[in-house]
């Protein structure tokens, strides 16, 4: 697991912080739209998959959910049995959840398996988290066989910032490593996990990247739960690489205060990242929301959100207070506001009532979203 870096400010962060301070909106490129096709094709989400999701890379999950060596958890919801691995040295791995005897599935449920040993329930196999098959019942029966031969399939994968990444075939994790230094800002490595909970919503999963590409949305939508925490139509964001960053805060705050203080800053600013394809996470001021979208259908998506704290509570209070954050993002926020406005709009364009989707100055972020979907595509 990565080590917690000092945490400070890139200067990429800062100069949102600026913007923001002086009340400096990213500017918009005029009125433009989205075809309702891109969320409704069903050739369309195909060519997704196979030219997004089969490709890239992408995050599977934070480091904290494997906090120490020798643990293991099953992951099914990117549409292969994987199992996601910390070695006795600490290292994380990505396998196929498959006995390389007899193919039976190593590890069943959502919980956090550890052990030095990961045992086949069918024959006993068993193998040491670094995927090497460390032993056998009766290996007399198996003359000649070669252990080495029989190591876990393992899949491409890098662990950078606190995040674990993954791809299905070999690829350039360039991008995991540049993104880093933008996570170490926030400790992310040393984070501790709260929760977790898998959401299967109704939706395309680029009309639930939409929702976190704009605060068009915030005042109206979250009027009840956030809106008040937030200046309406303040909004920055910048690009690294392919992957957008944004940060919304509280302008009054922001013009008092020493921008070189990190967590002054950050107790006014909600800085996100929308990292491509299809990952969101949102840097409240003393917790961090991981949300993983993994499409299945093209009116489908699985949504696995992560709550990572600075460390682990200690008390009752502590954990009460982090029960009512958790509450607040994943069951309100989230689940009630932003997933469901997704699933009622994929609702309205399956009806075939309109054509485009509109898109204003606030919702740049979507524009730029779809233009990366569109070159990627091609």
């Amino acid at each position: 697991m990565d080590m917690p870096a000092r945490q400070r400010p890139t200067e990429g962060q800062l100069n949102l912080a600026r913007s923001l301070a002086i009340g400096k909106a990213t500017e918009g490129r005029g009125v433009t739209s989205v075809p309702a096709s891109a969320y409704t094709d069903p050739h369309r989400f195909a060519l997704e998959k196979s030219r997004l999701f089969d490709r890239l890379p992408q995050v599977i999950a934070p480091s904290a959910l494997l906090p120490r060596p020798n643990s293991a958890a099953a992951h099914d919801a990117m549409g292969l049995p994987l199992l996601l691995t910390r070695d006795k040295k600490g290292v994380a791995h990505i396998f196929y959840n498959v006995c390389r005897h007899r193919g039976t599935r190593l590890i069943e449920g959502e919980d956090v398996a550890c052990s030095p040993r990961i045992v086949c329930p069918y024959h006993a196999w068993s193998y040491a988290l670094d995927g090497a098959l460390a032993g056998m019942p009766r290996p007399d029966t198996f003359p000649g066989l070669d252990k080495a031969d029989h190591h876990l399939k393992e899949l491409p994968s890098r662990e950078a910032g606190g995040l674990i990444w993954f791809a299905k075939e070999d690829s350039d994790f360039s991008d995991a490593d540049a993104l880093a230094p933008e996570f170490d800002a926030f400790g992310l490595a040393g984070h501790h996990l709260f929760r977790r909970r898998l959401h299967d919503v109704p939706a395309n999963w680029k009309l639930i990247m939409d929702a976190f590409l704009e605060s068009y949305h915030v005042q109206r939508l979250h009027a009840l739960t956030i809106a008040r925490f937030f200046t309406d139509g303040i909004t920055v964001g910048d690009f690294i690489g392919i992957h957008q960053r944004s940060a919304v805060g509280r302008t009054d705050y922001l013009a008092r205060i020493d921008h070189h203080d990190w967590p002054a800053l950050r107790a006014v600013i909600t800085f996100a990242y929308q990292l491509f394809p299809a990952t969101i996470m949102i840097m409240s001021p003393d917790y961090v929301n991981l949300m993983v979208l993994m499409p299945q259908a093209v009116g489908r998506t699985i949504v696995e959100d992560f709550m990572l704290i600075p460390e682990a509570p200690k008390t009752p209070e502590a954990i009460d207070h982090w029960e009512r954050s958790w509450t607040l993002l994943d069951e309100g926020v989230f689940g009630a506001e932003d997933y469901r406005a997704a699933a009622l709009g994929q609702n309205g364009l399956e009806s075939g009532s309109i054509d485009t989707l509109t898109l204003g100055t606030l919702e740049t972020g979507i524009r730029h979203f779809h233009d990366q979907v569109e070159r990627a595509l091609g």
